[in-house]
């Protein structure tokens, strides 16, 4: 059981009210390191040959094609190694890990779907041909709205489920005893969804945890690996990327959105844990990103 502190953290810019988020783009690199997160993944990739994929203790080349579910909390990524291509497609969907709760899944039509998440702590590669033949339908999955958008993704999901020659790709599987999400990170994670645009003051998180303020100090970052200013801030810049791909608004506006009272102190953070300024990525991620 290897631990995951040594991975970045992904805090993807999904609200507790969203169901699916959506990236498709057309890229010539892979630029995000090995990382985790709570959420679901779908990631497939075209033109993407000499990849190299990262899911948990396995780590390979990929092909021309592919398409992998990640379960929540597996550390995974994918570098460009060897691959040439400067018009790799990738489309990704993200979802929470409780969309589609229990009562649902224990319904005899979902039991397909459920026995794939279950599986997914390994990481599933999808077959070639089953990939090819739901390529058309991914790559369609952001120009679609509304129910249309909600059913085709769960009709991908349960035609994935029910394919042939799926292929656990990791040995290693997360020890969820370490991500207590039912109980008191679970708490501290709404409290900051519902307050991250308002200063947030580490007494007050402390007192939603029913902790002292070193003993917070203590649990977040063990629970995130993060101090407890940085997890705040995560929370925030997810928001923000957000909102920079999403909305009509200008730089300053979204920082004052996302709770940063100063514009130059939102710009440092945001290249900090995005990797480039919030212009760049306005810029990279243009008219690719849907949520649901």
């Amino acid at each position: 059981m290897s631990s995951l502190k040594n991975f970045y953290r992904e805090i993807p810019p999904l609200s507790p009210l969203d169901s699916f988020l959506v990236f498709d783009r057309v890229k010539d690199t892979f630029d995000f390191p090995v990382h985790y997160h709570p959420e679901f993944e779908i990631n497939f990739i075209l033109n993407g040959k000499g990849v190299k994929r990262v899911v948990g203790d396995n780590i390979e080349e990929i092909d021309d094609v592919e398409l992998v579910l990640i379960g929540p909390n597996l550390y995974h990524g994918w570098e460009l190694n060897k691959c040439s291509s400067k018009q790799i497609h990738e489309v990704t969907i993200q979802f929470h890990n409780d969309l589609f709760h229990e009562s649902l899944l224990s319904r005899r039509i979902m039991g397909p779907i459920k026995d794939m998440f279950n599986r997914s702590i390994h990481g599933i590669l999808f077959s070639k041909k089953i990939t090819e033949e739901l390529s058309p339908r991914l790559i369609k999955i952001s120009k679609l709205d509304g129910m249309d958008y909600f059913l085709e993704i769960t009709s991908i999901l349960y035609d994935l489920a029910n394919s042939r020659n799926q292929r656990l790709l990791s040995t290693y599987t997360v020890d969820y005893a370490t991500f207590d999400d039912y109980d008191k990170m679970k708490l501290v994670y709404e409290y900051v969804q519902k307050n991250f645009a308002k200063k947030i003051s580490l007494e007050d998180v402390s007192k939603v945890a029913s902790m002292t303020s070193i003993s917070f100090n203590r649990f977040i970052k063990k629970r995130t690996g993060k101090t407890f200013v940085n997890y705040i801030n995560d929370i925030r810049i997810g928001y923000a990327a957000r909102w920079i791909v999403e909305k009509d608004l200008s730089i300053s506006e979204i920082a004052f959105k996302s709770g940063f009272n100063n514009i130059a102190n939102f710009n440092r953070s945001f290249k900090s844990i995005k990797k480039r300024t919030p212009s760049q990525y306005r810029e990279d991620f243009s008219g690719l990103k849907r949520i649901l």
